[in-house]
């Protein structure tokens, strides 16, 4: 039978619940990031918020990128990926928790920010000229503004897709539509300054045009990589029979590899530029990263979150397998977060790899709270939104060899 012959007045997604063996897990990961930032803040607290900026920042952009990728899909009107969508939402679970993470690195800011000492700023005649924009009071209102937009626009559209479970109907699609017109417009600069106020003023003589494309680029990849592994996990419990099959895996598998190429792209033409140039001010970042044991980190993200991807991903075999395409997805999930310590660390020691208990600690704490968040989502509401206009063509999706 043909794949367009589907009925979707006879299928009935499954529904999601928690297990208590996960509740327990979430619970254990959250106590052990608490206890690790506890007992960081008493012993090294130079050494902790590194390990807090990296975890935040990683968990920020995979809750930022699940909506950024449902705001697309409303915005072009998207039929193919209906029945995946719910998946990005319900990795927006995480963006009030951006909010908490914001207020708790406040307190964290001083140790990692040398623009906010002002013995330093005052005998720095750079730092003196970005002042203006380099402050505490300035930081702490962009911060949180950016957060309060995110927060808004997740009610928003997040909100009316949920509502039309019960209403249906085309009013919500489109009011979704336009919200996430506004939003897209909004995240594109909100997110770049979000990229340079958290990780480029680290080494606030260094500067770079192209690092909030490189952060974005980053963040979809790594939030089409969680997408697959969450679609996958809930194909392999049933709950998607007649709604996600192999050509809807293709086509997330065919986004990935695009934006593999397109993070490639952008981290040559950041390090082109600069090499060309070759100003003093922007070479450091990059000689900070080319010696010792950072040289080979920089190798790392060269072939484990490009090259290893890409070619795993040229096959259709690999898009269309989930087995596959969950493995590359682990890939550049632990490149990510590989990339964001690469460009946050090297800031606090040139000279050496800081990895430990510390970073390990802290990463399960924001983990526990990710997967609460999104498994919280996924088991109290539907997971496909049935009254969607598009369904249909999701459902029928066929990818064309």
């Amino acid at each position: 039978m043909s794949a367009a012959s589907v009925d979707i007045s006879k299928l009935k997604p499954g529904q999601h619940t928690v297990s208590d063996k996960a509740k327990g897990f979430y619970v254990v990961c959250i106590f052990i990031g608490a206890l690790t930032m506890a007992f960081g803040l008493f012993n090294e607290p130079t050494r902790i918020w590194p390990s807090f900026l990296t975890s935040y920042f990683y968990f920020a952009c995979l809750g930022l990128g699940g909506l950024f990728f449902t705001a697309i899909q409303f915005l072009t009107k998207a039929g193919w990926s209906v029945t995946t969508r719910r998946v990005a939402e319900s990795m927006t679970s995480f963006i009030p928790w951006i909010a908490v993470g914001a207020v708790a690195l406040l307190f964290g800011a001083k140790s990692l920010y040398i623009w906010l000492d002002h013995d330093v700023v005052s005998k720095d005649y750079i730092l003196e000229h970005k002042a203006s924009y380099l402050n505490w009071n300035f930081f702490i209102v962009r911060l949180f503004l950016f957060v309060g937009l995110w927060m808004f626009f997740r009610k928003l559209i997040i909100g009316n897709s949920l509502k039309q479970d019960a209403e249906g109907g085309e009013v919500l699609y489109g009011r979704n539509v336009k919200n996430s017109i506004a939003f897209v417009l909004t995240f594109a600069i909100s997110f770049s300054l979000f990229c340079v106020d958290l990780l480029m003023s680290l080494a606030p003589h260094w500067f770079s045009t192209m690092f909030g494309v490189y952060g974005f680029a980053g963040l979809f990849q790594s939030s089409l990589a969680m997408m697959i592994i969450v679609t996958v996990y809930l194909m392999k419990k049933g709950h998607l029979n007649g709604f996600v099959n192999e050509n809807h895996l293709h086509d997330l598998g065919k986004f990935l590899k695009a934006f593999t190429v397109f993070m490639a792209y952008i981290g040559f033409s950041q390090f082109m530029l600069i090499w060309y140039a070759n100003i003093p001010e922007e070479t450091e970042f990059f000689l900070h990263r080319a010696h010792g044991s950072w040289m080979l980190v920089s190798l790392s993200l060269l072939f484990f979150k490009f090259v290893v991807p890409f070619l795993l991903l040229l096959p259709q075999a690999t898009k269309r397998d989930p087995n596959r395409l969950k493995f590359v997805a682990y890939i550049i999930l632990v490149m990510q977060y590989v990339d964001i310590y690469w460009l946050i660390y090297p800031n606090f020691n040139e000279n050496h790899l800081t990895f430990g208990f510390y970073e390990v600690g802290v990463f399960l704490g924001f983990l526990g709270l990710f997967l609460m968040g999104v498994h919280k989502f996924l088991s109290t509401n539907s997971l496909i939104p049935m009254k969607d206009p598009f369904l249909k063509e999701s459902v029928n999706h066929h990818v064309e060899f």
